[in-house]
């Protein structure tokens, strides 16, 4: 889908679409909770792919009681000593739970490899260890979905610079981006390799093409949905009671409480 053939998807369409699937994903969010599923999807993806833009989507209309998301910061001195997947593991779902990682365990594979935030030796280690970290996830009846998203270098640059231009999104942009720039081969051969090693039977990689943000959106919520066995599950019927008479009950005046101004009335 890269480039001529990534037409940006109408908004009209778009968004029409997002709101079925945001449906489903409610479907399946109460699925998960009455059969006491474990749900955890990875989002993995060069800096700008739109892995926060879908991660905001899948979880806009979900209850943050159920589906949570996981975006941890760098790591302190102590869980620098810990076993490395020790702090991920700590955030992994319980019965009926859903968990969006907005990174993971995956940044000793990118980011801390390319930079040289770890060694050799941690990073072969955490290639050999990964896929049994996965196995026994599954293994132990966790649902886990992977999905990396894939920008191409044009729109990644462009995507920089509305960051750097728009002072809403600027928090978005660091230097560690910026330098992502300079090391795009090095990000690319880091991302091939551990594609080889854990791209297993048990949890294998879906790659999203996100060129196209609302077409990466809609490819990526649709893919996931098809692949957990959810059904709807019927919800219990509800009345709304009628609003009792007043007992005589007189509130105190208004003016003895503090109220935000009106700041829309002057616009």
């Amino acid at each position: 889908m890269a480039g001529e053939n990534a037409a940006t998807l109408p908004r009209k369409t778009y968004e029409k679409e997002l709101l079925r699937l945001q449906t489903e994903l409610v479907k399946l969010q109460e699925w998960v909770r009455a059969e006491g599923a474990r749900l955890v999807v990875v989002f993995e993806g060069r800096d700008a792919a739109g892995k926060g833009g879908t991660i905001k989507r899948v979880a806009e209309h979900l209850n943050p009681r159920v589906a949570r998301i996981v975006a941890l910061p760098k790591p302190t001195e102590r869980e620098r000593t810990q076993w490395y997947f020790q702090r991920y593991a700590e955030h992994l779902p319980a019965a009926g739970e859903i968990v969006l990682f907005d990174r993971s365990w995956y940044n000793r594979a990118g980011v801390e490899h390319v930079m040289g935030f770890c060694t050799k030796e941690e990073h072969q280690l955490f290639l050999r260890q990964c896929p049994i970290f996965e196995r026994m996830l599954v293994e132990d009846g966790i649902l886990l979905r992977k999905y990396w998203f894939s920008v191409s270098d044009d729109v990644q640059q462009e995507r920089f610079r509305q960051r750097l231009e728009d002072p809403t999104k600027r928090w978005k942009l660091s230097p560690m981006d910026l330098e992502s720039i300079t090391r795009w081969e090095a990000y690319s051969r880091a991302k091939d390799e551990m594609l080889v090693h854990t791209d297993i039977t048990e949890a294998p990689w879906y790659v999203v093409e996100s060129d196209d943000k609302r077409r990466a959106r809609l490819n990526m919520i649709a893919h996931l949905l098809s692949t957990v066995p959810y059904r709807e599950v019927p919800r219990p019927v509800l009345d709304l009671p009628p609003r009792p008479p007043s007992t005589g009950y007189v509130r105190p005046p208004r003016d003895l409480q503090t109220y935000v101004p009106d700041h829309a009335a002057g616009l």
